[in-house]
């Protein structure tokens, strides 16, 4: 993917902190400079592996050191993996994004199915991602041979608030694993989350640490934190409408040829304030009753709300074989 401008922080605070209404404007332009405003891609994200995670992050009940009331699975079958990637492509989804829990992808069976699970996801025509914690060079190589498309690997939050979000991994932790996705040739899929407990300056830190990536992301998500009760952040209050909104415009515009995905959240905005944020340069959305293990919008209230706003699923791009 092209490299996009080279922004300074100080140029990114101003785009974030100017008017909403100027903001929204100036995104909702962009957006039409480089993409159809009237397409939206549909992923669809499946936990195949649930639970019994390592790691602490405070947002995620799938966290050993969390009490959230979640039954762990193991690996799903690849049959089964394959009939809900099938299932997804017949719902409208052209991606198919599977998650599993856990730190790092370990050289086991486990990964030997998931390569299984690639292999078959991509044969069916969709892009595959997947979100499998820390990688390897030569795991990355292994996925992209297979027919991997796209790695998600989120920054989160900016890196000063960083370890008040996670003690168990470092920021360079992320960033050497999104490298590595780099050097294999796979497209990236990097963003963050809103409402843990960040100023604003921490929203600015993470756009800027983004753009200035060596390989910029394909795709950007925004979640709103959704608090599971049992968490660190079980307490935390909801993301303001229009404080999605603001975050989801200067994401266009900084990053104007990536995709820009409204995701964790959208199910408790109403259908006027997803109007705005797919007008602000949202362009991509998780469609389904769940993601990984939090609520979702289940394809048929997509399907109904793209028709009151005259939007179409965008097409498939032709990476899955």
């Amino acid at each position: 993917m092209q490299k996009p401008k080279s922004w300074t922080k100080e140029e990114i605070s101003h785009l974030y902190r100017q008017p909403l209404l100027d903001l929204v404007f100036e995104a909702a332009q962009v957006h039409r400079q480089y993409h159809d405003s009237k397409e939206v891609q549909v992923c669809t994200l499946q936990s195949i592996k649930t639970g019994g995670c390592a790691e602490d992050c405070g947002y995620c009940s799938q966290s050993v050191h969390h009490q959230a009331n979640l039954e762990r699975q193991k690996l799903m079958d690849v049959d089964k993996v394959l009939a809900l990637a099938q299932e997804a492509k017949a719902g409208g989804s052209t991606r198919f994004c599977m998650g599993a829990a856990g730190r790092q992808v370990r050289d086991d069976e486990d990964f030997e199915q998931i390569v299984k699970m690639v292999k078959g996801v991509s044969g069916l025509g969709l892009e595959v991602c997947c979100t499998l914690g820390m990688l390897e060079d030569h795991q990355a190589l292994r996925l992209k041979e297979a027919g991997l498309h796209a790695y998600n690997h989120n920054l989160d939050t900016g890196e000063k608030h960083y370890a008040k979000v996670v003690s168990t991994r470092t920021y360079q932790d992320r960033l050497d694993t999104i490298e590595t996705v780099g050097k294999a040739g796979i497209s990236l899929c990097c963003g963050g989350i809103l409402g843990m407990g960040e100023e604003e300056q921490d929203r600015i830190d993470l756009l800027y640490t983004l753009s200035h990536l060596s390989h910029p992301p394909e795709s950007v998500p925004i979640n709103a934190l959704v608090p599971i009760e049992g968490t660190p952040m079980q307490d935390l209050g909801k993301v303001e409408a229009f404080d999605l909104l603001r975050m989801i415009a200067t994401t266009r515009i900084v990053f104007p040829l990536s995709k820009v995905r409204l995701s964790a959240g959208r199910e408790s905005l109403s259908e006027m304030e997803q109007a705005f944020c797919f007008l602000a340069g949202a362009n991509s959305i998780f469609s389904g009753d769940k993601l990984l293990t939090t609520p979702g919008q289940g394809q048929a209230a997509d399907l109904q709300l793209f028709g009151k706003l005259g939007l179409s699923p965008m097409k498939p791009t032709g990476h899955g074989h």
